[in-house]
Order: C-alpha cells, then structure tokens, then sequence
C-alpha cells in the first residue's frame, strides 16, 4: 500500500483540516483537492467522522464547563489537548490551558466515536496547565506533563465501576520537575510500560522516568539528553521543546524543539531504546529547516519504522522524512499558504 494519507489542522480561526496524499514510492507528497473547512472552537471540544480521507464531518461540539470562568470570551482559557482511549470504555480525556485550567474533563462517547456526555472534571490543581498526557499500556493509569504547574500527574481509570463511569479517573499522585524551570510540555510510554519520557519545554531536554510497578509513580532515573546543542546562551528564553513520540516498533524515540526567532532553527533528536524501554544512546540532533514556529512537531508513522513527519508553521511546511539505518533524510515537503497551517499531523492510513 504505497499511498498514506495525513490530515493537519491550524492554529488560527476560521481553522481548517487539510489532507495529504504521500506515495511511499515514488516519495511524492501532495495536497488533496478536496477538502472542509471548519470554524475553530478554541474554547470547545469537539469530534468529527472521517468516512474517508476527504470525507470529514463534524459530529459535536461541547463547551469547557468545568470552570464557569473558562468558556467566558473575557478568559484566555484555551481548550488545549485530548486524548482518545483506544480501549473500553473508550472516553476522551480533554485539557484546557492558560487561566482556569486546574481541571481536565472525561467524555463518554457513542457508538459512532461523537463525544457525548462529560461524566467528570477531575481536578490537578489551581495553578496547572497540562499540555499532553499518555496511557500506561494498560490505559489503566494516565499520566499528564503539566507544564505551568511543573509537575507529572498519575490518575487511574476506576475499572471497578460498571461502563460508562469507568472511563472517570481517580488520583494516583504527582511528582515534582527536577528543576523548577523546568515546564512538563509532553509524555510518552514505551510499549513495556517501564519507562515513561518527560519532554521538557523551557528546560529543552527529555528527562527519563523510570515507572515503579507498584505505585506506578514515575522515579527520574537522572538520565536527560538535550534537545538543542551545547553553548546557546540561554537555554531557558531562546527555545521552546515541543512534542516526543515513539516509533512503531518501541525502538526509538524522537524528539523537536523550536527556536523563539524565525533567524534560527529548530532540531529534532532521535534516541536508542532497550528492549525495556530505558534510553541506551541519544542518535542525532539535526537542525529543522525553519524555527518550527509554533509546531515543529514531529509524527512517526503508526505502521512502521520508516517514515516521520513533521510541521512546521512559521512557514506552513508538511515535511516527511525516512528513517533508515539511523539516519534522518527528508523524502518530500509540501507548504500550504494558509494562516497557522502545520499544527500537528495525524497519520490516518
């Protein structure tokens, strides 16, 4: 099956979902003809059907109200993350971002996938903003990077309770950044479950946790690699780390970081994982075209090893890359001259 095709979205209004056909063959990527367009609900969630890849159709669209203060248009609460449960009880788990951000929401959803009922606001703490948030792979405990409150959060899923309730969540714990400027932005497990990987934003690094099975709290093993080369000034203001994910095979990880100037680059790492999941040797830290903007978010294929892709919207750039023999070669690119075009990819097929 030679031909892929990722959708993007943008990160300015009206807001729009593109799709794109790429051609692991002939290495050709392109921008499909038809597409929809949808207005942004930045302080909504909601759900869409993909009937195709160009047959996309919203389904529902639900305020923030876990707070009154978050859906008011005088609030910069900002609906920022979701994560889809891909087993029962199949909720969705939403966090907001900004002021008003101390709780998070779990949806149920119905047989088609729409969002249907929020059965919860689970709260962190006032002060937090949780920008990304992972499954163990029993999607029994989740873990949040919240970035303004510099913390990891742990919740477990009350299995015990009879559907639709158990897709709620009750508190594990959380645990403190080794540094306090830290700034959690992103998580990610690997496939064993024994290691989870903290991108941190303002610190432009990963930081290695290792899960404890009993508690199953993460322990920083003292094992961090950079994000940005040795000798920037100041690593605190003058990047920003942006997204970490895993290969298809649990092998490797990779990493991005954008620059806060479009005068410089943004970079990419990629790290060697043991068969148990602790980081064996960082790869490379190759420089991305742009600054990344607001994106530079990398997206690994979720069939194989061989293909990454990553956005970019300084200048509204979909660019894929091949990873073979540990090496990083970009393959095809397409700029879309839309406003805020390259928030984040999604392989669809």
């Amino acid at each position: 099956m030679p031909i892929h095709h990722l959708m993007v979205g943008t990160w300015t209004p009206p807001g729009a979902i593109f799709t794109f056909a790429f051609d692991d063959e002939t290495l050709s990527l392109t921008l499909h003809t038809k597409k929809n367009i949808y207005g942004a609900a930045m302080k909504k969630w909601s759900s869409f059907a993909v009937e195709s890849p160009t047959l996309i159709t919203q389904q529902a669209s639900h305020p923030m109200l876990h707070e009154p203060e978050a859906s008011s248009s005088s609030t910069n609460t900002r609906a920022i993350f979701l994560l889809a449960a891909k087993q029962p009880p199949y909720g969705v788990y939403c966090n907001p971002f900004y002021n008003h951000a101390g709780h998070g929401t779990v949806f149920t959803t119905s047989s088609d996938g729409t969002l249907e009922t929020a059965i919860q606001h689970y709260a962190y703490q006032p002060n937090s903003g949780i920008h990304g948030m992972v499954f163990d792979p029993s999607e029994i405990y989740l873990y949040s990077a919240d970035l303004k409150a510099n913390k990891l959060w742990v919740h477990r899923r009350q299995n015990e309770a009879s559907p639709p309730q158990n897709a709620a969540l009750e508190l594990v714990g959380s645990v403190e950044c080794p540094d306090e400027r830290d700034h959690p932005r992103w998580v990610a497990i690997h496939p064993s479950g024994n290691y989870l990987y903290a991108l941190m934003e303002k610190g432009n690094r990963i930081c290695e946790y290792l899960i404890d099975p009993a508690t199953h709290m993460p322990i920083y093993t003292h094992k961090q690699y950079p994000l940005i080369p040795p000798g920037i000034p100041d690593r605190w203001t003058m990047y920003r780390a942006d997204v970490c994910a895993l290969s298809h095979s649990g092998e490797y990880l990779f990493a991005s970081s954008r620059a806060n100037s479009f005068d410089l680059t943004g970079y990419i790492a990629a790290f060697k994982l043991s068969k148990s999941g602790a980081i064996e040797r960082q790869i490379c830290l190759n420089p991305t075209p742009t600054s990344g903007g607001h994106s530079n978010a990398v997206a690994p294929s979720d069939w194989c090893d061989d293909w990454i892709a990553i956005t970019d919207d300084q200048e509204g750039w979909l660019e894929i890359y091949r990873w073979q023999d540990e090496f990083l070669a970009r393959v095809a690119r397409v700029r879309v001259p839309e406003p805020g075009f390259g928030m984040n990819a999604i392989w669809y097929d």
